[in-house]
């Protein structure tokens, strides 16, 4: 891929899709199924982390594994179908496209399922990388040479800033505005309804080193 191909990583839940529905969904069903509660309004609260990291608030660490794959398993019948795409979803990724550039989403969900919901949700991706949380989300950025990182939690921003990418916040997950600026992000949105006129600009700019 050439160097001046403009590519633009976007994380995935609460950035590009409301998973809440979906996610409560299949922790009521993963309790039901295990016969352990858990609380699935208070988990879906603080999205973003890996799965492991939540499970451990209700599952002992030797169940952990085994009970992170009967979620994944269940996930897919129970999880997919409510989920929506967040306003101004499918238009942000198109604009890149506009753009003659590459969208794609890196996260910390396990990848088939975030490649279901986005198939789903007809949101086109150029490249889906899964499994990357935080500051190992750089490793995706890196390889597709992404300039620019859009998500909604200081994980996100600690991703992009390790990647030397140009962190974009959204406020429509667990971190509000502020806590997003004070993680280092360089740029901090309303929503991604606001994420085209933002790019136009960034590019009219020029692109490199541009922080606005």
């Amino acid at each position: 891929m050439s160097s001046h191909t403009l590519t633009v990583g976007f994380d995935l839940d609460m950035t590009l899709i409301d998973s809440r529905p979906g996610i409560k969904a299949a922790y009521q069903a993963l309790s039901a199924e295990t016969g352990t509660y858990v609380d699935a309004d208070l988990a879906v609260t603080r999205l973003g982390p890996p799965l492991e990291e939540e499970l451990r608030n209700w599952f002992p660490e030797e169940k952990i594994r085994e009970t992170g794959d009967l979620y994944r398993e269940i996930y897919t019948t129970h999880a997919i179908v409510p989920t929506l795409a967040m306003a101004g979803a499918r238009e942000a990724v198109a604009a890149v496209h506009a753009h003659g550039g590459r969208a794609i989403v890196v996260t910390a969900k396990h990848e088939p399922n975030a490649k279901l919901h986005l198939s789903h949700l007809g949101i086109e991706a150029d490249a889906v990388i899964g499994w990357l949380w935080a500051e190992a989300k750089a490793e995706a950025l890196r390889e597709y040479g992404a300039a620019v990182y859009v998500g909604d939690h200081t994980g996100d921003v600690r991703g992009a800033r390790t990647a030397g990418a140009l962190s974009v916040a959204v406020s429509t997950g667990p971190c509000d505005a502020a806590e997003l600026r004070a993680a280092g992000a360089d740029v901090v949105l309303g929503g991604l309804a606001e994420f085209p006129a933002w790019l136009d600009g960034y590019v009219a700019r020029g692109a490199e080193g541009v922080k606005a």
